[in-house]
């Protein structure tokens, strides 16, 4: 809260000719300067109080590992103790205290990557070491989950839908048109191939189904899309003198700084698509980028690529593009689906209590 508000209050308190007005802007500021202040403390209470449990759970880890000389029942003993002792705190079972001793002996030689773990929860850290046994793998979806926000079950879905082997791993022409952080952020913010198994379609899907089925499902496209996309519209509307066109999906990226606009294709990659999304690209960069902002990317989604086929589409492209593909695995017969209630209709044989 600034000195500013602080003096408003207490100039709304002591003057009795000042009528208090909820609903004035200056009453709405103060509140939601009080509001902001809470929540960032609140997160960083948060962040400290996760830290400090990892932590914990590292020097805890380091005894059980220095002791276990005793025995196999140690860790059991040990268990019972800490619980009768401390018997609000959770996280004393046999199976976690052991995961404490593989936490420590997983990272004691490793202080960059026990640093990176240190800020996720005690959850994701077990998710890390079940699942892998490659540090950098670990400070990969790590470093992944702190920029992303994931949960715990996201994180599982990342893992198995095998992250790290589609992210950076669009191609592009990022390296020729960028700066190269830029570039390299850009490239690591875009994947290869997108997984869309959160969307039903029939087997012989249109685009405009799919863009349909994807605003559907804004949310879970939004989440597998990464963090930092701002969804602008779908067919975005650009006019020339004699001409309209229309966008598929334009976004606006947060972290980039830049618009980015989406074409959705059912085909396998044809070297077209890369001049009319060009097109698109240098369209927005006309009509409604800023100087503020970055340049805009295209970015092109596609049943299927040849890589050569997009690289050589790229050259001599004056825009930043990037080219994907997606996977969808949910696929429906068309005659089933077209028998499948709609959702109006299930909502009328719910009984609302």
């Amino acid at each position: 809260m600034t000195d500013k508000d602080f003096q408003m209050i207490c100039k709304i308190k002591k003057d009795d000719n000042i009528m208090l007005d909820i609903n004035s802007n200056d009453f709405k500021l103060i509140v939601n300067n009080i509001k902001k202040e809470i929540k960032t403390t609140q997160i960083k209470v948060s962040i400290e109080t996760n830290r400090s449990l990892i932590n914990l759970y590292f020097k805890l880890g380091k005894i059980l590992n220095d002791n276990y000389k005793y025995g196999n029942k140690f860790i059991d003993e040990i268990s019972r103790e800490l619980k009768l002792e401390f018997p609000n705190m959770e996280g004393f079972s046999v199976r976690n205290l052991k995961y404490m001793k593989k936490f420590y002996l997983e990272y004691k030689d490793d202080e960059l990557v026990q640093r990176c773990v240190a800020q996720l929860p005690w959850r994701h850290n077990i998710v890390l070491m079940s699942k892998f046994k490659d540090n950098k793998l670990r400070k990969l979806y790590a470093e992944a989950t702190i920029k992303n926000g994931w949960s715990k079950d996201m994180l599982v879905i990342q893992i198995e839908g095998g992250y790290h082997l589609r992210v950076g791993n669009s191609s592009n022409n990022f390296k020729n048109l960028l700066p190269e952080y830029d570039s390299d952020l850009t490239n690591s913010t875009i994947k290869d191939p997108y997984i869309f198994d959160f969307l039903t379609l029939k087997a012989n899907y249109k685009e405009k189904e799919l863009e349909n089925a994807m605003l559907e499902k804004i949310k879970d496209f939004l989440l597998e899309l990464g963090k930092g996309f701002s969804f602008v519209g779908n067919q975005y509307k650009i006019s020339t003198e004699n001409s309209d066109y229309y966008i598929d999906l334009l976004f606006y990226h947060l972290d980039l700084r830049c618009y980015v606009v989406v074409e959705l294709k059912t085909t396998e990659f044809k070297s077209e698509y890369i001049g009319q999304l060009n097109f698109y690209v240098t369209a927005i960069n006309k009509t409604l980028k800023k100087e503020i902002d970055n340049k805009t990317i295209g970015l092109l989604l596609c049943k299927e690529k040849d890589k050569l086929s997009v690289e050589w589409s790229l050259e001599g492209i004056n825009n930043p593009i990037g080219v994907s593909s997606y996977e969808i695995s949910k696929y429906l017969p068309k005659n089933i689906l077209e028998v499948l209630p709609t959702e109006e209709e299930l909502n009328l044989h719910i009984d609302i209590k």
